[in-house]
């Protein structure tokens, strides 16, 4: 359990540096290319693993199977990820990780219309506290100074689409598995959002020498290995144990602005952060019975 815990704090952390760095990252380059470079780069680290997986569990994949992870790597990339990347640079950093991590409402309303995971009472309670630290965090009767109609827009969407790809990846994963699975819909996204940014003239490597060392940051350890540790926590225990990762971000991600960025947390900041947390545990929580339930039905 030690080496679990080891990759579930070291996500966490990683995970939990993110906005702060794609905002410092984001004053110098261009929001399209970031995303660009982070996921491709991400995936293609990502890819000896994932073929040692899909040969590990004698998965051939089909040309059917590209095209459905290339749907599942567009709602990630192009849209999920350059919508959360854009909302960072137009809210501060400490509300962007808090609204992101709400993706999991999105997926249990999403699983509820598209999979056999119904809506129940605990999702729907988990639901209503997560919009009530969302109101809190916001604060749109008063905006917090950095924060931004557009960037709260742009974060709730990114937060939407990562809940509709977390939701379609479901299907996918069962047959080939999440790492392969995360790098493959990682490379094909990032290639459609690269389709984009030559038709749109975006810079694409222009910048990189000059900020190396944040690109490599985000790209190599907070994507790389940041999905990597997550994967491994899982594969070391459960998906709900590795979901703990996310569950402790919203409380990192806050101190890391306020320490690197200078951003104040307000009052408002705080109990969002408290509600959004109740919310995650109770999810993870309801979760885990919910599995032991179905493990005593069907022993």
């Amino acid at each position: 359990m030690k080496k679990v815990y080891f990759f579930v704090v070291l996500t966490a952390f990683l995970f939990g540096t993110m906005e702060v760095a794609l905002k410092l990252a984001g004053s110098e380059m261009d929001s399209f290319q970031l995303t660009f470079l982070r996921f491709m780069i991400g995936g293609l680290l990502l890819l000896p693993f994932a073929i040692a997986e899909v040969r590990r569990n004698h998965v051939k994949l089909e040309l059917k199977d590209f095209a459905y992870l290339l749907y599942v790597g567009i709602l990630g990339i192009p849209l999920s990820m350059l919508f959360f990347q854009m909302g960072v640079m137009h809210s501060n950093a400490a509300t962007a990780s808090v609204l992101i991590s709400i993706n999991p409402l999105f997926t249990m309303i999403f699983a509820h219309f598209m999979t056999d995971e119904k809506m129940t009472k605990n999702k729907v309670l988990v639901l209503l506290v997560g919009l009530l630290g969302i109101i809190f965090m916001i604060k749109p009767w008063h905006m917090q100074e950095g924060n931004t109609v557009l960037g709260v827009i742009l974060m709730l969407l990114a937060a939407l689409f990562f809940g509709l790809y977390t939701v379609a990846g479901k299907i996918s994963v069962r047959k080939m598995g999440i790492m392969a699975q995360t790098s493959i819909s990682f490379i094909l996204g990032s290639l459609v959002l690269l389709v984009v940014m030559l038709f749109m003239g975006r810079p694409i490597v222009a910048g990189i020498v000059d900020n190396w060392m944040v690109v490599a940051y985000i790209s190599i350890f907070v994507t790389g290995l940041g999905y990597f540790c997550y994967f491994m926590a899982i594969k070391l225990s459960d998906a709900t144990t590795g979901s703990i990762a996310f569950f402790l971000k919203p409380a990192i991600a806050p101190v890391m602005a306020v320490i690197v960025l200078g951003e104040s947390i307000l009052w408002n900041t705080y109990i969002g952060i408290v509600l959004i947390l109740i919310a995650s545990y109770m999810n993870i929580r309801g979760t885990r019975k919910e599995a032991q339930l179905n493990e005593n039905h069907n022993p």
